[in-house]
């Protein structure tokens, strides 16, 4: 078990990482991201593509967290504070009192997270232009709760390990795989090399989602919001659309992730019984 170390001085360099976290998401975080509350940081724990380099934590939430920290190496540094020197470091009164900071481990290229994906026989999505984090997040979330095999993201993504991304998905970007394309990558070609069949998602898609009988694994196509995907992507896809009553064309694109997958996982038996997907 860590050994705790007090921190009374809110300059203190040792935790630096942790000085005003808000404005460290627009400015660069030299490949390290920050964990927020007790049940992201459970998952970076229960995590195989990230790890934690510390924790900073309210003195009254040490007690807490014991069953936890019991599973954490014995020479990561935990740091304790009192409550005002907490929200002086992070440059807001930070109420669930629990900040970590971890790094990513090995992450996956794209055709490695697919292949992963495809011998596990999940289903993927592919993110064009999700530049909103809170979106990122629910996208997360949705793909966690139903199982997908892993979340490629084009250039304009944001990164689903901004700090609000994280919490939106209760820790699930540190759960599923996910792999950002190259510039000018073929993205159709590669989902085609790994068996998967493309599902674009657009108010306008020739097929209704509720009619849909997918066969083998499929890669979810989702937009942003408003310009949705690029006329050239939806042309050479099948696209799907999720009919709405009179007055309304279209849904949150995380909101729209999670009825595509659901529908996706009812043909699968472990959702359909109402089992936990892996």
């Amino acid at each position: 078990m860590p050994r705790l170390i007090a921190i009374d001085d809110p300059a203190d360099a040792r935790i630096a990482p942790y000085r005003d976290v808000r404005e460290r998401d627009l400015v660069g975080r030299d490949g390290l991201f920050v964990a927020e509350g007790k049940v992201v940081l459970e998952k970076l724990v229960d995590s195989t593509q990230a790890r934690p380099q510390s924790l900073l934590i309210a003195d009254k939430r040490v007690a807490a967290l014991a069953t936890l920290m019991e599973r954490l190496p014995d020479d990561l540094p935990v740091y304790t504070a009192d409550q005002p020197v907490l929200d002086a470091v992070a440059g807001f009164p930070l109420h669930r009192g629990i900040l970590a900071i971890g790094r990513r481990v090995d992450p996956p290229t794209p055709d490695q997270a697919l292949a992963a994906a495809a011998a596990a026989g999940r289903d993927v999505l592919l993110l064009s232009a999700i530049a909103n984090h809170d979106n990122m997040g629910g996208i997360f979330r949705n793909a966690a709760g139903f199982g997908a095999g892993a979340v490629l993201l084009d250039r304009d993504c944001c990164d689903p390990l901004y700090r609000k991304a994280i919490r939106v998905s209760v820790g699930a970007t540190l759960l599923v795989p996910f792999a950002r394309l190259a510039a000018g990558a073929d993205a159709l070609a590669l989902l085609d090399a790994y068996g998967f069949s493309p599902l674009a998602l657009s108010p306008n898609g020739a097929e209704r989602l509720a009619d849909l009988r997918p066969q083998g694994r499929q890669a979810v196509l989702l937009g942003a919001e408003g310009p949705g995907l690029s006329p050239a992507l939806l042309a050479r896809t099948r696209s799907v659309r999720i009919d709405m009553a009179d007055g309304f064309d279209s849904l949150n694109v995380a909101t729209t992730s999670g009825i595509v997958l659901h529908h996706l996982a009812t043909r699968d038996s472990a959702v359909a019984a109402g089992n936990q997907p892996r």
